[in-house]
């Protein structure tokens, strides 16, 4: 049987597997294992309501309870924040695809646990504590078909939301997009941020004013997003530095990336995000 040292990040486990190793409960997004004196933790980006991010090579990690403001003196939040001195071992998986652990390695707390407003299960505004975390050897890799299964469930959640909730995700959100590793350095996006540009767009390229030049398979106007300001040149995740295009100006953005486009780009995004 895999035994915790021989865990290699990127391992996928089932529930029955991640128990059998750790000896914990198979249930919750924090499982105290006394019997191998470790915490596992549980970024699930299929089903949870906590929106937890990375930003760098630091996860912010939503605590423990759905409903109602967090405490720290609340079951794994406790442990979670005593980790430093408790010495429980913190074990992080991420689950792109639903029943599926993928394992990221140990982890660390490498700031002070800090409050934010979040919604809970209800959809009420509480105050949840978020915990920053680090591996503790290498880097976060991810597979491109994990990427790709959660960028697919993000974009549907998106298009379910109001403007106005896509709105307070994408406001809320890094400005600095997480990185992972593949064979090289890719831009983890906000979908938040992409759909909300897209919706204030309403269908017209927002370089060449002109309408999308043709519709999807659902029948919505195809326009794709556009960073004025690169991410690879130090450009911000948000909806101030987004705006959509038509396929031909995005291709002639990245290709010419003309300052007068740019400065065009620039006040047309404030003019939509002044009139939104």
């Amino acid at each position: 049987m895999t035994s915790i040292p021989s865990l290699k990040p990127g391992t996928k486990l089932d529930n029955a597997q991640l128990c059998d190793i750790f000896g914990c409960s198979p249930q919750g997004g924090m499982r105290r294992a006394h019997q191998t004196n470790t915490l596992v933790i549980i970024s699930n980006h299929v089903k949870s309501i906590y929106d937890d991010r990375w930003e760098g090579d630091i996860l912010h990690y939503t605590g423990m309870g759905t409903n109602g403001d967090q405490s720290l003196s609340f079951a794994q939040n406790k442990t979670l924040a005593e980790s430093e001195t408790n010495g429980v071992g913190v074990h992080l998986f991420e689950v792109f695809i639903d029943k599926e652990y993928t394992y990221v390695g140990q982890v660390e707390l490498c700031g002070a646990p800090y409050q934010e407003l979040q919604r809970d299960e209800n959809g009420n505004s509480r105050l949840a504590y978020v915990f920053p975390l680090k591996v503790l050897a290498g880097a976060r890799a991810v597979s491109r078909g994990d990427q790709q299964a959660l960028d697919n469930q993000r974009v549907k959640k998106a298009k379910k939301l109001s403007n106005e909730s896509l709105k307070e995700r994408a406001e809320k959100g890094r400005k600095k997009p997480s990185t992972y590793q593949q064979s090289s350095t890719q831009y983890e996006r906000s979908v938040w941020v992409a759909e909300y540009a897209k919706r204030l767009a309403k269908g017209i390229c927002q370089l060449c004013l002109k309408p999308a030049p043709f519709e999807n398979a659902k029948g919505v106007p195809y326009l794709e997003t556009h960073h004025i300001v690169w991410l690879a040149k130090g450009g911000e995740d948000t909806i101030a530095n987004t705006v959509a295009l038509c396929p031909n100006c995005h291709k002639k953005m990245h290709i010419v990336d003309d300052q007068k486009d740019v400065e065009t780009l620039q006040m047309r995004a404030k003019q939509l995000g002044d009139f939104a």
